[in-house]
């Protein structure tokens, strides 16, 4: 049952021909997004393939990093975790405890 405080979330399929181009696209298209609407949690972003739905790959790392913020990498980055200049302006916030 849904309550007063329920949280949809959308889904838009996009169909590229691999794992590499759907995150590319997907980190692009969270980050317009996000430019529009706050809405928009880009560090839980993720794709999947057609047939296995259920399966989800990261496209942003999502890690917490001192002082609370989190990086805003691709999740396959090699480099050390850091923080997104625009981080803010892209959607990363701190996320609310359920029932907060």
């Amino acid at each position: 049952m849904r309550g007063p405080n329920s949280r949809w979330v959308v889904h838009v399929p996009i169909v590229v021909p691999d794992l590499l181009r759907a995150r590319i696209l997907a980190r692009t298209a969270a980050r317009v997004l996000a430019q529009l609407t706050r809405c928009v949690d880009v560090g839980e972003v993720t794709v999947s393939t057609e047939d296995e739905q259920r399966v989800h790959h990261r496209v942003f790392c999502d890690r917490r990093l001192a002082g609370g913020a989190r990086c805003g990498l691709p999740s396959d980055h090699l480099a050390p975790c850091a923080i997104r200049r625009n981080q803010r302006a892209y959607g990363w916030h701190e996320r609310q405890p359920p029932g907060a």
